[in-house]
């Protein structure tokens, strides 16, 4: 078995989805590994991964607005505001989401279905830099 890791930083301009697909693919090739397993972890409490449909943007559009409405900003009576208003509704999107997903390797390419993309999703309203842990374990 042989291993590979490369932590990607996305920069991202606020709250919304970002594909990292095309990344996580060239870090796959680069690897030289054929079969395996990719793993992508964020390390973040604020932002979190996902595997979406990446042809219509619709979707995004949509997926942020229902959680926009599920996890309102500035909630009366949350305790937990220290970066504003946006800060304690972020923490709750991660934890309706996830930080880590694992993507099957097969023959030197991601096993992804043909309208899916890897995107990093970010709560918080303004533009951070956020890291993925990208780690490989294949032959």
């Amino acid at each position: 078995m042989r291993q590979a890791n490369r932590l990607l930083t996305v920069a991202t301009p606020g709250r919304g989805l970002v594909e990292i697909t095309a990344e996580a693919a060239a870090f796959v090739r680069a690897s030289g590994i054929a079969n395996g397993l990719l793993t992508a972890f964020c390390r973040h409490t604020s932002a979190s991964l996902l595997i979406q449909e990446n042809a219509d943007p619709d979707v995004r559009h949509d997926l942020d607005a229902f959680f926009t409405r599920l996890s309102p900003d500035g909630q009366p009576g949350w305790r937990h505001d220290n970066e504003g208003a946006d800060d304690m509704s972020a923490h709750i999107r991660t934890a309706l989401t996830q930080t880590s997903i694992g993507i099957p390797l097969v023959d030197g390419r991601l096993v992804l279905g043909t309208w899916q993309g890897l995107f990093l999703w970010e709560h918080r309203d303004r533009p951070y830099r956020r890291e993925v842990v990208l780690h490989l374990i294949g032959e």
